[in-house]
């Protein structure tokens, strides 16, 4: 028996007053699907008069919460998951709401457990990551509570290219890679999750821009190396490039699934990512993706790709030579079958 796995992108939900209709239009499909994924990027607290977190935290109403009525599980580890106080009150209301969760916790280890769900016969497992986080107080600890991270490092190198010495001020070449411990355990964790269950995803906060840079390659490919069935990169708030990597996706970048207010107050228009994939036991038989807006009520709705074309051609430019393929198919686009 097939079953269809749904992985959306960032949800904000800051001043949100009317949660049940936030994804009214989409409701049905997410009911649909055999299990539902996505990125909160806020915490569901209320701040008591001054925060001095407040510029590094999306704080959402509690009462939002149900929003996720059909999401199964959510990631946390994000940038603006901030303040020990606010991490366990959000986790605490998920588990009110009956949302499983990963990538925050108490301390360390718990930010480091996945989140499974059980469908008809098959367990699904969920971890996240996030490599953009503030240096102070945010990264969970073996005795403070906060999200699990996967540091990366930057460095700048003269341009070895022919003419670059000779003309002074040339940018530096920019370099990125993976720490070694995070990744070790990072892939560690992978490892242990793939073998307890049917299949694993791997999702991780990074970015910021439209490139995908050396770093996120190089946790996307170890997690596929180390038993992962998917990777879901979330962060940017723009499309980017869809790799197939060993009959496996990735998606760098799903965009938006739910952001009306944040980054200075707005968060104007934007076009978001829903990986949709087909699964026959723990093999993936197809890979998808279809296109969501949101209105003038921040409500979330799917948008038909023929419309579409300026959007799927900067999705495509910047999958090329990453092995996805593009097909319009009524609703969807395909990226991968099984050959």
């Amino acid at each position: 028996m097939t079953q269809t796995l749904l992985l959306t992108g960032d949800m904000n939900f800051q001043g949100v007053t009317a949660p049940d209709t936030i994804f009214a239009k989409v409701a049905d499909a997410l009911r649909d699907a055999g299990v539902v994924f996505g990125n909160l990027e806020c915490c569901f607290f209320e701040r008591q008069g001054h925060d001095p977190g407040e510029r590094e935290g999306f704080y959402a109403p509690p009462a939002a919460a149900t929003a996720l009525a059909n999401h199964d599980a959510v990631g946390c580890a994000n940038n603006v998951t901030y303040g020990e106080d606010a991490v366990m009150a959000s986790l605490s209301r998920l588990d009110q709401v009956g949302v499983l969760h990963t990538g925050a916790g108490a301390n360390a280890q718990a930010a480091r457990q996945p989140a499974i769900v059980e469908r008809d016969g098959l367990r699904y497992g969920m971890l996240q990551r996030t490599s953009i986080y503030w240096p102070k107080n945010q990264e969970a600890t073996k005795t403070r509570p906060g999200v699990a991270v996967m540091k990366a490092h930057t460095a700048y190198r003269p341009r070895m290219d022919e003419l670059a010495p000779n003309r002074p001020g040339v940018a530096p070449e920019i370099i990125t890679w993976a720490d070694r411990d995070y990744l070790r355990d990072y892939t560690t964790d992978i490892a242990a999750l793939a073998a307890d269950t049917d299949f694993a995803v791997a999702s991780h906060h990074w970015g910021p821009g439209p490139d995908i840079l050396a770093y996120q390659t190089e946790i996307a490919h170890a997690a596929i190396d180390s038993g992962a069935g998917a990777v879901m990169g979330h962060g940017p708030h723009m499309p980017l490039g869809i790799e197939i990597y060993k009959n496996r996706p990735i998606f760098y970048g799903l965009v938006n699934f739910s952001f009306d207010i944040g980054h200075r107050g707005q968060h104007g228009e934007w076009i978001g990512i829903v990986a949709q994939l087909t699964l026959d036991g723990g093999d993936i038989n197809e890979v998808a993706f279809r296109l969501v807006r949101h209105n003038a009520d921040n409500q979330t709705y799917f948008c038909d790709p023929a419309n579409e074309a300026d959007d799927l051609a900067i999705i495509q430019k910047r999958s090329d030579g990453l092995g996805a393929t593009f097909d319009i198919e009524g609703d969807r686009v395909v990226v991968w079958r099984k050959p």
